[in-house]
């Protein structure tokens, strides 16, 4: 879809255009814009204060995917303040913001929004105030990291050569907004995108980066094995399901061990299994699901197709029937991230020029998974992770731990490599780039 601005907006632009230079005859030089100062903006104590208040507004009030209505609210009022256009709403609750020319070429970052549905149990100030959800993951620091760019970037608007786009995306944990904002059609002349997930297992300071495979792709299945219940002091009258799910899951592991190849990580895991409520009752029916895992597309295809067959399989030796269900719907397939190769240099000599060569550490691929995927499969993406562990003062928890913990003093770093990845690579595109005639249609 084409992004066109109302008429008002678009004499606002026009008349900025002509009053402005906005690519002074400087603008192709590498000094146009010096993003190693961005790192010493975001520290500054007004701006960190400023990213802190934000993220623990966002703790305190922790919302799940598609019902981020307040943390969006508190996005675009922010937004406001500053003087960033944005539309809004989009995939439900996401905020899409543009700071720059509002012409091509057009560079996005990416940052989540959601909550997960745990009870935090981190005794602080701030705690979440919703009982059963907490951010665990970093999503709120994510967004004051993103904010905190914005700031930095709206400052430094007319030096930028392009556009940057702010994409705050709802549902990532399992509800696929990265998807559902692509299908809304307004990310569609986006020539990148880069993203970043907060970590403790880099020390503050450093990130994590790779080219290729980050993250495995993941899907999740379901399945409903049926016999016949009876008492269980006589098994022979019954078809006991629980035998045979438990034949099933054993089976699964199989797939990966014996069927695989070893240099070809996979994985299949079994999380719930729910059947049967007394000691001396066989029941009708059990019920397990679980997740798996793959770094490409045809070893997921092949993964989901034996679950089906093994649970189908596993089952029938045991004369009982199943059903199995790869919730497409509820919890759509996430590919696999890989981040593109070009972006990978790219992103070597931004961040080595912001933090230090020293300071950008290898990263192997990880077995969780990313719904930042589903950009990379329209234009080139890239992803990497911030470190936040600081061991003189505490070892903090991985994800998804009710015991999660945030850094704060990660927060500029993340601010100043979103900002001086935008402009830096909008620099680049220009130089690049050869003069051509103007187009139509070049507005997102």
């Amino acid at each position: 879809m084409v992004f066109f601005f109302n008429r008002v907006n678009f004499f606002i632009f026009f008349h900025l255009l002509v009053a402005t230079s906005i690519f002074p005859e400087s603008s192709f030089s590498s000094n146009a814009i010096s993003t190693t100062k961005f790192l010493d903006l975001a520290k500054d104590p007004r701006l960190f204060d400023w990213m802190v208040g934000i993220r623990r507004k966002i703790h305190e009030n922790p919302e799940l995917g598609y019902e981020e209505f307040e943390t969006s609210e508190l996005i675009r009022v922010e937004l406001d303040k500053l003087g960033i256009s944005y539309k809004y709403p989009v995939a439900v609750t996401g905020v899409i913001g543009f700071i720059g020319t509002g012409f091509f070429p057009f560079v996005a970052l990416r940052a989540d929004m959601d909550a997960l549905p745990m009870q935090e149990m981190v005794e602080w100030e701030h705690k979440s105030k919703v009982p059963g959800k907490m951010h665990a993951c970093g999503h709120d620091a994510h967004v004051a990291m993103l904010l905190g760019a914005a700031k930095i970037l709206k400052e430094h608007e007319n030096e930028i050569q392009g556009t940057v786009v702010l994409v705050f995306q709802p549902a990532e944990e399992g509800g696929a907004g990265a998807k559902k904002i692509l299908d809304a059609g307004v990310l569609e002349n986006i020539s990148a995108i880069f993203g970043l997930h907060i970590t403790p297992t880099f020390p503050i300071g450093e990130v994590g980066y790779r080219a290729g495979p980050i993250f495995a792709g993941s899907g999740f299945f379901e399945a409903t094995i049926n016999g016949r219940g009876g008492h269980a002091a006589i098994p022979q009258h019954s078809i006991d399901p629980i035998l045979a799910a438990s034949n099933v899951i054993v089976s699964l592991q199989h797939i990966v061990s014996r069927e695989a190849n070893p240099l070809d990580s996979q994985v299949v895991t079994v999380g719930k299994f729910q059947g049967g409520g007394a000691f001396n009752v066989i029941p009708d029916s059990v019920t397990i699901g679980g997740t798996f895992r793959a770094f490409s597309r045809e070893s997921f295809m092949q993964l989901r197709r034996r679950i089906e067959q093994v649970i189908i399989g596993q089952a029938a030796v045991q004369r009982c029937n199943a059903t199995v269900n790869f919730l497409d719907e509820e919890k759509p397939f996430f590919p696999p991230t890989v981040n593109n190769g070009d972006l990978h240099e790219f992103f070597k000599s931004v961040a080595g020029s912001l933090i230090g060569a020293d300071k950008v550490k290898d990263l192997q691929p990880l077995m969780g998974s990313e719904d930042f995927a589903f950009y990379q499969e329209v234009f080139p993406g890239y992803f990497f992770l911030l470190g936040m562990e600081d061991a003189s003062v505490e070892r903090l928890e991985l994800p998804h731990s009710p015991y999660y913990k945030i850094n704060e003093d990660a927060l500029p770093y993340g601010a100043a490599l979103h900002a001086s990845l935008a402009t830096r690579y909008l620099l680049k595109l220009n130089q690049d780039l050869p003069v051509v005639e103007e187009k139509h249609h070049d507005e997102l």
